[in-house]
Formats: structure tokens, C-alpha cells, sequence
């Protein structure tokens, strides 16, 4: 059967279809608990949850489902560049943004103070809390962390854009590789290279990564359907991640005007932008960022950039000025349909199996 492959028998689920991780509270139990019920691997966007937080996520996703779910988290949440980051080169930057705060008649924020990673006081939480999937993007877990996730039966799942990277999730001990292609919503999840040169497509990407390691990749970007899903397994991923068409569903935690973009005709201009948080994501194409794409390396570091904006967000979601706003999604947002989880998961599922059947 198509659906019974090297991942669903690591992750323990019935189809090889990840619900990928949504950050900046986009992520839900209903929508985590609604996928890994219809089969799926649900996943949890952890990085902005305090340790308490990932306890109580945890427990409350264990209540919901019998079945395996995933808590992700990031890596490496705090550039190198934003520790030593210039008074001079912020000034620069806040020149640059100025206009838009003055547009929406708000005041230049005070600058961000960096404060310590989050990651080792998150990733023991999450530890603790034992659920079965731990993903991660921006880097590798110390070794450490990845024996300790084994000990605890805990699977684990690294995001990369490389084939150096997934080399190297491989040699660290990794159960699985999501290959992310540069059609995907979101951050890019590089760590060995910079974003701007980690851009190789997915149809490019995961043959690649799947011939180089000996274990399970996932096929993540530009996939929406089961056309996608048949493609990606025929490249030689054990699974899919699929984001955007999760992200647009009622279940998730996006707002209604959120979702709304993601099924009007806006929504087929996406760019790659480090604009709004200092790190390279693609979403639906906004003034600012079109506006700013001559100066991305006057932008500020992750995490200083995104909090320096943070004020700006909420001003422009009050007074309607969307198009200041960063939504994101992939490359194949116009290709989604499907507004409750249920419904798309086993549109999916049917999708596939009747492209498989026409192949025959």
C-alpha cells in the first residue's frame, strides 16, 4: 500500500502526511489533535512557549488524541549577528522602517533587548512532557539532548535545505530528515549556509537528500494535494509536510482575516523576504516588503528585527493596513480548497489514491 512506508513505521500512523508547524501562535491542539485523529502526524509550533507552556501543550494534545503528535521547536533562536549588533547599524535601520510608523501614527519603539536562548530550558520541558515526536528546525540539538530523546522513545525530526545539512542530521543520529524546498511557506530553516544560497527547490532537494542518507526523508514545500504527495513519494520521500493548506483551515489559530487571504487572488504573489523578522520567509507578497527588497542587508538580525516590528503589526491590524502585514504561506496557496482539517485530510488521501489508480 502507498501509505505504509519507512516513516509511518517509525512515527507509528497510518498515512504519511505531517501537519507542519506553525509559529507566532498559529498553532492549535484542535488542529494538531484533528490531524494525528485522521491518521496524520500533527505538529505543534513550540518556539514561543515558555516551559510550563510546553508541559501543559503536551498534556493537553495527550488528552485529545490516542495518537502520535509532534512539539517542535527552533534551534538556534538568536542570530550571532544580534549580539553584536551596532548602535550605528540600528539607527540605519530604524531610518528605513520610519515612514511606516509615521504612516500609522505610532512611535519608533525603544530598541530590543537580546535576552538568553530559550532553547535548553524549552527542550528539557519538552523532554519531560515526553511526547512522541520531537521536530526542530534552525540547527542540530546538541548530542546529548538527541540520546536522551531515544532513551525517553521519543522520534526526532530535523528540518533542513541541503544535502551538506541532512548529512550532517544523519551523522548526529536524527530519525528524520524534512527536506524543505524554497516553495515553502515560512522561515527558511537553514543553519549550515546562509538562507539566500539554500534555495534549491524541493523536486531538486529531496532526490538529492533521500540518495545521500539512509534514513526517511520528508518532502516539505509546494505540495497541496495529492498530485504533490504522489510526486514527493516518487522522488523518494518516505512522507509529505504539508503546511499552508493546514494553516487555512478553521482549526488552526490564524485569524479569520489570516485565512480569508489565503483564498483570494492576493494570495498567488508570494516573495521570499526578511523584511519582518530579520530571517528569510516567504509569504504573501506586502508593500513593505516589496518596498524594502533593496535593503535587506540594512535589516536587522532575528530576533531584533521582528520584535523591533512588533508594534507596527498590531497598528496595522488595527487600522486595516494589511498590506503592511507579513502573512505567510507557500507557493501553492492557490491550489487549497478545503477550510476544515477532517475534510482536507481525506481529500488528500483520495486524491492520492486515485492518482496512483490513473497511473496504473
Amino acid at each position: 500500500m502507498w501509505f505504509q512506508t519507512k516513516a509511518t513505521g517509525l512515527l507509528g500512523i497510518k498515512y504519511p502526511i505531517i501537519q507542519g508547524p506553525f509559529g507566532g501562535g498559529l498553532s492549535s491542539a484542535e488542529l494538531v489533535a484533528s490531524v494525528s485523529n485522521a491518521g496524520g502526524l500533527g505538529s505543534f509550533g513550540a518556539y514561543n512557549l515558555s516551559p510550563k507552556e510546553i508541559e501543559d501543550i503536551s498534556k493537553e494534545l495527550a488528552a485529545l488524541t490516542n495518537n502520535p503528535y509532534a512539539l517542535n521547536l527552533w534551534v538556534n533562536d538568536i542570530d550571532t549577528e544580534a549580539l553584536n549588533y551596532t548602535e550605528e547599524a540600528y539607527k540605519k535601520m530604524e531610518a528605513i522602517y520610519q515612514p511606516y510608523f509615521k504612516e500609522l501614527g505610532i512611535p519608533l519603539p525603544s530598541r530590543p533587548q537580546i535576552n538568553d536562548s530559550r532553547f535548553e530550558k524549552q527542550v528539557e520541558a519538552l523532554i519531560k512532557a515526553k511526547p512522541p515526536v520531537f521536530s526542530f528546525v534552525f540547527g542540530i540539538p546538541a548530542r546529548e539532548i538527541l540520546t536522551e530523546c531515544r532513551k525517553q522513545h521519543i522520534r526526532t525530526i530535523g528540518a533542513v535545505t541541503s544535502v551538506d545539512e541532512a548529512l550532517l542530521l544523519e551523522e548526529a543520529g536524527v530519525d528524520l530528515i524534512v527536506a524543505t524546498g524554497f516553495e515553502a511557506g515560512g522561515h527558511r530553516p537553514s543553519f549550515l549556509h546562509p538562507a539566500k544560497e539554500s534555495l534549491t527547490g524541493t523536486m531538486s532537494l529531496v532526490p538529492q537528500v533521500a540518495d545521500a542518507v539512509n534514513i526517511p526523508v520528508i518532502s516539505a514545500g509546494g505540495i497541496a494535494d495529492g498530485r504533490g504527495i504522489v510526486a514527493a513519494l516518487a522522488l523518494g520521500a518516505s512522507a509529505v509536510q504539508i503546511g499552508t493548506a493546514f494553516l487555512a483551515c478553521l482549526e488552526s489559530n490564524a485569524t479569520d482575516v489570516y485565512r480569508e487571504l489565503l483564498f483570494s487572488k492576493e494570495r498567488k504573489y508570494t516573495l521570499l523576504t526578511n523584511s519582518f523578522t530579520g530571517r528569510l520567509a516567504r509569504g504573501i507578497r506586502s508593500r513593505i516588503a516589496s518596498d524594502l527588497q533593496d535593503y535587506e542587508k540594512q535589516v536587522a538580525p532575528f530576533p531584533i528585527q521582528s520584535q523591533f516590528l512588533s508594534s507596527l503589526r498590531r497598528a496595522a491590524i488595527a487600522q486595516g493596513k494589511l498590506e503592511m502585514i507579513s502573512f505567510w504561506c507557500g507557493q501553492s496557496v492557490p491550489l487549497i480548497k478545503h477550510r476544515q482539517a477532517a475534510i482536507l485530510f481525506r481529500s488528500l488521501v483520495a486524491e492520492t489514491e486515485a492518482v496512483i489508480g490513473s497511473l496504473k
